[in-house]
Formats: structure tokens, C-alpha cells, sequence
């Protein structure tokens, strides 16, 4: 469907018209006009299918003729990261219409916190947060909320992981009650149906492909020991120099530090990024990996959502991730919208149980692909079951589970976007 079919502001569709985007996507054609309508909201769209213009164009269209000064929208997240993306995308579909927005988020200076008061006093028309920071805020008196209209709760699913329920119920208890309520999240597990029965009232419901990797992304993986991770992840970057933009995830900082540091021995552009770093140094490499002048991003878990990077090739996973949810989430990176990607994990022996976990998730199963013959072999794939095992403890893939020996870019064809991304 195309976005004029939608019935948003002439501006709006000038300005996503001017970003290349035409058409919507599965969340946007269906989550807009419930929301133009009035509807509170609790909608479930996997990482990369749009749900952030899902909920921005019509909250944009909705606010472009109230009175300016005041504060009309919130939109609650769970990282710097995703309230600064956030920002950023207001203010570069709403330019024109006039609308102010700020973003609200630790680890900055007191310049920062003086810049985020004057915001919130003053009004700015959306305001963009993370739940601590704000709380921080409103403890001290000076913020007020009384004129907020719409609430949206994004990455709802992660916020609860993180433990910021009790921040939330707080937040709302700042709020007027006639106001409307959106919350988007990339899982429906049973705590976030028991946060919307308390902060929606009588909410429409949509569902697109829950906890399913985008179909333009390619998966595979490799049976590999620990110490074959490094040099197997240097030589698929080294061999691959098409790829401009590769995003690799570990499960620990020290992970993290060491790949670099191996990545950099071989002379590849790479850089780090984990809490350790300040927030303008994490600022910094982002917008050096954005515009592609960083290549290779090595990241822990904290960038598996909610980060907006245009084109990334690849995404591989050092480790296989504790939860078979934050896969979607980490594969997500690549393959946004329309687009296509490669996603590849190691697999070592012990995270055999956890991948085959995730491809029962995911209603699939993952190539294996064979390691380079100058590493030598890697592990035989097979699964200890945890609970009652067969007579020998462990299943056996069935004949010809291994793909065959081929290059994983030759897979598929890039194809270039055509909707905003979340």
C-alpha cells in the first residue's frame, strides 16, 4: 500500500517521499490508521519491519496542528541508542511541520541535564526517554505532563527485561488519563499482555510475524571450537571485501576487546562498543560505523536493538545468544525492511542445546556451514537434551543437515529498501 493511500499530512508524505520511501509496510499499513483513529494500541512486529515510522507518522500528523510549547507526546525506551534514533527520525520527517523534540538519556554531562531541563520546561512537542533519566526529572519537581495526549511505549519487551517495570508505572502516574497509549514490542510473552491490561484501555491488537527473522536474511552458522573464532571471523572479513558494513555481537566485553584487537593485528578497520565507553565516545563510533567509515562493529548485547544503520551486510554472532529472542533481535540488524543480508553464528560445543533452541523458534533450520580447511575441523553437530535424553544422551542431525561448501554471500542478491525503517 502506498503511504498516500494512508491518509497522513500532505508535509509527511513530502518528506518520506524526499527520504525515497513510497510504500508501507506490513506494520505501518496496518498500525496507521488505527491510530489516526484514535485507538490505543499493542502491537508485535519483528526488529526491522518499521514500526517506528509505524507509530511516528501518525503521532506527527495527529500533533502538526496543536499549539506549540507544549508537550503533546512521550515515547518511553529502554536505551540512549533508541531514544537518540528516535530523535533523530522527528526531526527529519517533521522538519518542515515545525515540531521540537528531545531526547532524555544518562551517561551525559551536566551541559546535557541543563539542555534536557530547559526542553522539558519549555515544551518541546515530543519528548524521546529513557525511564531512569526521566525519573530523575520528574523527582525534581519542574517537569510537567499534564498536557501529554499520546504515550508510546517502544521495545516494550526489552524495557521489562531490563527491570524498568516499576519506572514505567511510575512515569504514567504522571500522565493524564484521557490520553492515548500505543505500545509496540518484537515479543508478546505473557508479562507484556499483563503491562498492557494495566496501561490501555481497550486496546486493537496487531500481530505481524512474531519472533521470525526478516525473509532477506540469509542464516548460517559454523561448528567452531573457541579458539578458531577469531581467525575464522579475520578471514570471512579479510575475504570478503564487498561487505562495507559488518556488525558482529559477543556475549561479554572481554570478547569484545579481544576480537577487536585481533581484528585490528590484521589491519581491518574496526572499532568497540560496550557500556564501558562514555556516551559521546559511543556517539562517536556510531556515527563513524553509520557513515562507513568504521567497517566492522564489534558490539555486546546492548546494541541489539533499537539501533537505525542503513546497509549492514553482515551480522555474525560470536557467541549463540542465553535467549533464543534476542537472536531475532541481533539478525535483525541486517536485512531492515525490503533489504537482504547474511547473518552467521558460532557455535561452539556447549551452545549447541541453545542454537537448536532457537531454530525450533524460528520454525527452521540453519545451515551449517563447514569451516575453511586451513582451520582444521570443528565440532560434530549434536545436541545434549536437557531432561530425558535418549540412550546415548544426544541427537544426530539426519543426513545431509550440512550444507555444502559454498561462499554464503553467493546466496543471495542485495536489494535496496523501499519503506522507513524501525
Amino acid at each position: 500500500m502506498k503511504f498516500a493511500e494512508l491518509g497522513i499530512h500532505d508535509d509527511l508524505l513530502d518528506a518520506i517521499s524526499y527520504m525515497g520511501f513510497n510504500e508501507a509496510t506490513p506494520i505501518q499499513e496496518q498500525a496507521i490508521p488505527v491510530i489516526l483513529e484514535g485507538n490505543d494500541l499493542i502491537a508485535c512486529a519483528q526488529t526491522g519491519t518499521g514500526k517506528t515510522a509505524a507509530f511516528l507518522l501518525p503521532v506527527l500528523d495527529m500533533i502538526a496542528d496543536l499549539p506549540s510549547g507544549t508537550t503533546s507526546t512521550l515515547i518511553i525506551v529502554p536505551t540512549r541508542e533508541l531514544a537518540l534514533q528516535i530523535d533523530q527520525q522527528v526531526q527529519g520527517i517533521g522538519y518542515t511541520m515545525g515540531i521540537s523534540s528531545i531526547a532524555i538519556y544518562g551517561g551525559g554531562d551536566g551541559d546535557d541535564w541543563g539542555q534536557q531541563k530547559i526542553a522539558l520546561t519549555k515544551g518541546a512537542d515530543i519528548v524521546v526517554a529513557t525511564p531512569g533519566k526521566l525519573i530523575s526529572h520528574l523527582n525534581l519537581g519542574y517537569v510537567k505532563f499534564d498536557t501529554i495526549k499520546f504515550l508510546i511505549l517502544d521495545e516494550a519487551d526489552r524495557m521489562l527485561d531490563i527491570g524498568f517495570y516499576e519506572d514505567i508505572i511510575k512515569i504514567i502516574s504522571y500522565l493524564p488519563k484521557d490520553r492515548q497509549t500505543l505500545m509496540f514490542s518484537a515479543t508478546m510473552a505473557p508479562k507484556i499482555r499483563n503491562l498492557a491490561n494495566q496501561v490501555l484501555k481497550n486496546p486493537k491488537e496487531i500481530n505481524i510475524s512474531i519472533s521470525k527473522p526478516a525473509e532477506g536474511v540469509l542464516q548460517a552458522a559454523y561448528l567452531i571450537y573457541n579458539q578458531q573464532k577469531n581467525g575464522l571471523i579475520c578471514h570471512l572479513v579479510a575475504e570478503n571485501p564487498d561487505y562495507t558494513s559488518i556488525l558482529i555481537f559477543c556475549s561479554t566485553k572481554r570478547a569484545v576487546s579481544e576480537l577487536t584487537r585481533a581484528l585490528k593485528k590484521e589491519k581491518l578497520q574496526a572499532e568497540a562498543i560496550s557500556s564501558d565507553l562514555e556516551q559521546a565516545e559511543r556517539e562517536k563510533v556510531l556515527l563513524g560505523f553509520r557513515s562507513k567509515r568504521i567497517r566492522i562493529l564489534v558490539a555486546t548485547d546492548v546494541m541489539s536493538r533499537g539501533i537505525d544503520i542503513k546497509d549492514i551486510n553482515l551480522v555474525i554472532n560470536y557467541d549463540v545468544p542465553n535467549d533464543a529472542e534476542d537472536y531475532v533481535h541481533r539478525v535483525g540488524r541486517t536485512a531492515r525492511a525490503d533489504a537482504t543480508g547474511v547473518a552467521l553464528t558460532l557455535v561452539n560445543e556447549e551452545d549447541m542445546f541453545k542454537f537448536h533452541q532457537i531454530e525450533k523458534l524460528i520454525e527452521r533450520e540453519v545451515f551449517k556451514i563447514p569451516l575453511p580447511e586451513k582451520f582444521g575441523a570443528g565440532p560434530a553437530w549434536q545436541i545434549k537434551f536437557r531432561g530425558r535424553p535418549n540412550k546415548s544422551g544426544f541427537h544426530k542431525p539426519k543426513k545431509g543437515q550440512v550444507a555444502g561448501n559454498k561462499p554464503f554471500k553467493k546466496h543471495f542478491k542485495r536489494k535496496k529498501p523501499n519503506s522507513p525503517k524501525n
